[in-house]
Protein backbone atom coordinates (compact mmCIF):
# COMPACT_ATOMS: atom_id res chain seq x y z
CA UNK A 1 0.00 0.00 0.00
CA UNK A 2 1.53 3.30 -0.83
CA UNK A 3 1.71 6.16 1.39
CA UNK A 4 2.11 9.95 0.82
CA UNK A 5 3.47 12.54 2.84
CA UNK A 6 2.90 16.43 2.54
CA UNK A 7 6.07 18.31 2.40
CA UNK A 8 6.23 22.05 3.42
CA UNK A 9 8.30 24.86 3.94
CA UNK A 10 10.24 23.96 0.40
CA UNK A 11 12.56 26.36 -1.15
CA UNK A 12 11.57 28.37 -4.64
CA UNK A 13 14.36 26.74 -6.12
CA UNK A 14 13.29 22.86 -5.45
CA UNK A 15 12.31 20.65 -8.72
CA UNK A 16 10.70 17.58 -8.63
CA UNK A 17 13.76 15.80 -8.87
CA UNK A 18 15.37 17.16 -6.53
CA UNK A 19 12.32 16.57 -3.89
CA UNK A 20 13.14 12.79 -5.30
CA UNK A 21 16.38 12.65 -4.82
CA UNK A 22 16.40 13.97 -1.41
CA UNK A 23 13.63 11.19 -0.36
CA UNK A 24 14.51 8.25 -2.24
CA UNK A 25 17.22 6.88 0.01
CA UNK A 26 14.18 6.03 2.49
CA UNK A 27 12.75 3.64 -0.11
CA UNK A 28 10.53 3.57 -3.50
CA UNK A 29 8.92 7.09 -3.71
CA UNK A 30 6.31 6.63 -6.81
CA UNK A 31 6.10 10.27 -7.51
CA UNK A 32 7.67 13.67 -6.26
CA UNK A 33 5.62 16.77 -7.30
CA UNK A 34 6.66 20.14 -6.13
CA UNK A 35 3.09 22.05 -6.64
CA UNK A 36 3.26 25.70 -8.47
CA UNK A 37 1.31 28.65 -9.45
CA UNK A 38 -0.74 27.51 -12.46
CA UNK A 39 -0.46 30.90 -14.29
CA UNK A 40 3.91 31.71 -13.46
CA UNK A 41 4.89 28.29 -12.63
CA UNK A 42 6.90 29.24 -9.88
CA UNK A 43 6.77 26.80 -6.81
CA UNK A 44 3.75 27.38 -4.14
CA UNK A 45 6.38 26.25 -1.14
CA UNK A 46 5.22 22.53 -0.90
CA UNK A 47 4.75 19.12 -2.65
CA UNK A 48 4.16 15.48 -2.14
CA UNK A 49 5.90 12.53 -2.06
CA UNK A 50 4.27 9.44 -2.67
CA UNK A 51 6.02 6.01 -1.39
CA UNK A 52 5.13 2.39 -2.21
CA UNK A 53 5.77 1.52 1.39
CA UNK A 54 4.06 2.46 4.38
CA UNK A 55 7.29 1.63 6.48
CA UNK A 56 9.67 3.87 4.10
CA UNK A 57 7.48 6.98 4.17
CA UNK A 58 7.48 6.33 7.58
CA UNK A 59 11.18 6.53 8.26
CA UNK A 60 11.23 8.87 5.39
CA UNK A 61 8.69 11.08 7.63
CA UNK A 62 10.34 10.88 10.90
CA UNK A 63 14.05 11.57 8.95
CA UNK A 64 13.01 14.54 6.86
CA UNK A 65 10.90 16.70 9.27
CA UNK A 66 13.34 19.27 10.49
CA UNK A 67 15.55 18.41 7.92
CA UNK A 68 17.13 20.83 5.82
CA UNK A 69 16.75 20.75 1.87
CA UNK A 70 18.23 23.88 -0.42
CA UNK A 71 18.61 25.77 2.38
CA UNK A 72 15.07 25.32 4.12
CA UNK A 73 13.96 23.42 7.12
CA UNK A 74 11.13 20.91 5.85
CA UNK A 75 7.81 20.15 7.90
CA UNK A 76 6.90 16.74 6.74
CA UNK A 77 3.64 15.46 7.83
CA UNK A 78 1.42 12.51 6.33
CA UNK A 79 -0.76 14.17 3.47
CA UNK A 80 -4.64 14.63 4.03
CA UNK A 81 -7.52 13.72 2.17
CA UNK A 82 -8.56 16.78 -0.05
CA UNK A 83 -11.95 17.01 0.55
CA UNK A 84 -13.69 19.02 -2.66
CA UNK A 85 -16.95 20.87 -1.42
CA UNK A 86 -19.73 20.22 -3.71
CA UNK A 87 -20.49 23.73 -3.21
CA UNK A 88 -22.84 24.98 -5.66
CA UNK A 89 -25.01 27.89 -6.82
CA UNK A 90 -26.13 30.06 -4.53
CA UNK A 91 -29.67 30.55 -4.00
CA UNK A 92 -31.99 33.62 -4.78
CA UNK A 93 -31.86 36.51 -2.49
Amino acid sequence: MSKKLFVGSLAWATTDDGLRDAFERFGEVIEAKVITERDTGRSRGFGFVTFADDAAADTAMQEMDGAQLDGRRLNVNVAQDRRRGGGGGGGRW
